[in-house]
């Protein structure tokens, strides 16, 4: 069975639209509090973690979920505010049965979200979620009133994920003397990241620090780096480090106002703990990985593996081979000897400390790595499924595969968040790429529209 609600991050959509209405997110709440209480031993509470971003709609999916859970006899602490990985920190230290965030990532404010963690901090897994769709079709039934849940707003856990954070970096180095730009992309990372790394001695200039519950994302954190690139020329500062909505993800600027994104981060990561015993077995990288990732890993002896895109299943890929380093293009980079979900800002003092013990800057350390040009696009569409298994798709796929000589590739995939169909194309030529993407994208629309 596929899952009806929940794509490759949990459930998402526009607010207001199914799946993210009042009346389905507190029936979606008591559907996991219902499950979740038939896996708890009767002489325990069901306790359960909310968090979220900053986007307005937080708060009305906050009192739904709590609504939901409750009524199911399931104990919610409120958090409020706190980036996704110390969501998944913090379910796992306070021995919580599961834990939730509201958020839509690196989506504007108009879209909303679920994400949900186990007991271990991890994502929870496909057959949780189609047990959890299962019951939904159920209905609400409200357990006695003696055994009705309570909610308790939680006050100072954004403490506890600092100190969490900052026992991440090495106790022997500190950031002094260096000057960073953080852009925390209006969202859920803005009290705790630029504290951090403030605390651990580096000079922060903020960005995306003014949360008004409509601009996360908006022209600033991860997804438009450009911003953060041209302030690190204008301060002079050492690095930039841009954050998602929800904390999860990160993208660096080096000194010279170069985007560092993710597949970068993972082999500078890579290579460092490869060079200092610290490094299990490969790396878990994802189908939209740069070939030059796969390269240069090849090149230093490690090996690499590609799961479908996606943070949980790069976590899943690593548990199942017993490694401990993974990541995506986009930002998302998961270093369990740390960690059980990914984490911008841990991301970022993993690299900055690397940086520090090796005396190289970021610049001077992604060096070992060329990156293939990639071209991404995405085109809108009602029917994912139909667009896949079209022939007339696949016979373009296959076409642009023998275009590319064997000197690149071409993925085309449905979105696991938003209705479309992503299409990247990867190769030596940047303009034969262009060409050929565009091409596919006609194609594609043709079809929509017939």
């Amino acid at each position: 069975m596929m899952q009806k609600y929940f794509g490759t991050d949990g459930v998402r959509g526009r607010v207001g639209e199914m799946p993210m209405t009042v009346d389905w997110v507190l029936k979606l709440g008591w559907a996991i509090g219902h499950v979740l209480t038939l896996n708890t031993r009767p002489s325990m509470r069901t306790k359960v973690l909310i968090g979220k971003d900053t986007r307005v709609s937080g708060y009305l999916f906050e009192s739904a979920l709590q609504a939901g859970l409750t009524a199911a006899g399931v104990d919610c602490l409120l958090l409020g505010p706190m980036p996704t990985p110390a969501i998944a920190y913090l379910t796992r230290v306070l021995r919580a049965s599961a834990g939730i965030v509201i958020s839509a990532s690196h989506n504007l404010y108009y879209d909303n979200g679920i994400k949900i963690f186990s007991s271990e901090g991890t994502k929870i897994s496909d057959e949780m979620e189609l047990t959890i769709e299962e019951t939904l079709a159920k209905p609400i039934i409200t357990v006695k009133s003696e055994f009705l849940g309570k909610a308790q707003r939680m006050q100072e856990m954004n403490g506890r994920y600092i100190e969490f954070c900052k026992s991440t970096f090495p106790q022997s180095q500190n950031l002094i003397g260096l000057k960073l730009v953080v852009d925390c992309a209006n969202g859920a990372t803005y009290r705790v990241a630029p504290y951090i790394f403030s605390e651990l001695g580096a000079e922060v200039c903020e960005m995306g620090v003014k949360p008004n519950g409509l601009n996360i994302n908006e022209k600033c954190g991860s997804t438009n780096p450009d911003a953060l690139a041209l302030r690190v020329l204008q301060e002079k500062a050492d690095v930039g480090i841009a954050l998602d909505g929800d904390g999860d993800r990160i993208i660096m600027v080096d000194h010279l106002g170069e985007i560092v994104d993710g597949d970068e981060m993972l082999f500078i990561i890579a290579k460092w703990y490869a060079d200092t015993n610290r490094l299990k077995g490969g790396v878990v990288g994802t189908l939209m990985s740069n070939l030059g990732l796969e390269e240069a890993l090849k090149k230093e002896g490690i090996a690499f593996y590609r799961a479908p895109v996606g943070d949980r299943h790069v976590t899943e890929m690593l548990h199942k081979k017993e490694w401990n380093l993974g990541g995506e293009p986009s930002g998302h980079i998961l270093c369990l000897d740390i960690n059980t979900a990914v984490d911008g800002i841990i991301s970022a003092l993993r690299v900055l400390g690397i940086s520090q013990s090796t005396g190289k800057t970021i610049a001077e350390l992604k060096q070992g790595m060329k990156k293939y040009p990639q071209v991404l696009m995405n085109v809108s569409i009602t029917d994912p499924l139909y667009i896949m298994n079209n022939l007339m798709i696949k016979s373009t796929l296959i076409k642009i595969e023998t275009a590319l000589e064997g000197k690149g590739r071409v993925l085309l995939r449905p979105s696991g968040t938003e209705p479309v169909i992503r299409i990247m194309a990867e190769g030596e030529d940047k303009y034969l790429l262009q060409t050929l993407v565009g091409e596919l994208a006609e194609i594609i629309q043709t079809i929509e529209k017939n």
